[in-house]
């Protein structure tokens, strides 16, 4: 938890650095392209046929790519590959379980932006998202398996994002909610779903 705080926080004082320096028109007044990077921190837990769930604090980081698609509405059309940690935290009868999971995710999302002058807009953001895990444990006292092993949880997870950005020059800032649609649960007549609340900082060029 201190070594996401740390970074966070550095985060923050480069990307500010970053846009302090890097005036200019925002996406949304532009028919073009655009990248950008993300950085954040999300606040995961499961739901479902799972109990004693506390939320588990996990790092993000991405790199995105988007595009105006039309001249007379300020829409965009934006999608990446993130790096995202999940799971959560459980506490069952006098010990404690641990459940880490890396995914890489893919989002397709449309956002909206509304212009507030100085260079500043406000953008709505939903859309789908789907993630490959590509590690994780599940750790006890007494244990340390495979989150992905054939009694646990499945890789291919998929939901809906919501949220909401802010842009001043290149500086962005975004929060918002992912709800997951997949069962990633493997053993049979088990449902569990893997939910988060997300804060995400970057710079868009």
């Amino acid at each position: 938890m201190k070594r996401i705080l740390t970074f966070f926080v550095v985060a923050i004082m480069s990307v500010a650095s970053y846009a302090q320096y890097n005036t200019g028109d925002i996406s949304i007044r532009e028919s073009t392209f655009y990248f950008g990077a993300r950085l954040g921190i999300d606040f995961s837990r499961l739901t479902g046929d799972i109990s004693d769930v506390r939320a588990r604090t996990g790092l993000t980081l991405g790199a995105i790519a988007g595009v105006r698609i039309s001249e007379d509405t300020p829409i965009c059309i934006e999608s990446g590959i993130y790096y995202t940690e999940r799971g959560a935290n459980r506490r069952l009868e006098g010990y404690k379980e641990r459940i880490n999971l890396s995914y890489l995710e893919l989002p397709i999302l449309v956002k909206y932006g509304f212009g507030l002058g100085n260079d500043m807009a406000i953008l709505p953001i939903v859309g789908p998202y789907f993630s490959l895990g590509i590690g994780g444990r599940i750790k006890d006292n007494v244990s340390n398996v495979s989150a992905f092993s054939d009694d646990n949880f499945n890789r291919l997870d998929m939901g809906m994002k919501f949220g909401c950005g802010f842009e001043y020059n290149h500086l962005y800032l975004e929060a918002g909610y992912q709800l997951g649609i997949a069962n990633i649960a493997k053993a049979s007549l088990k449902t569990i779903h893997g939910n988060a609340w997300f804060i995400n900082i970057g710079f868009n060029i």
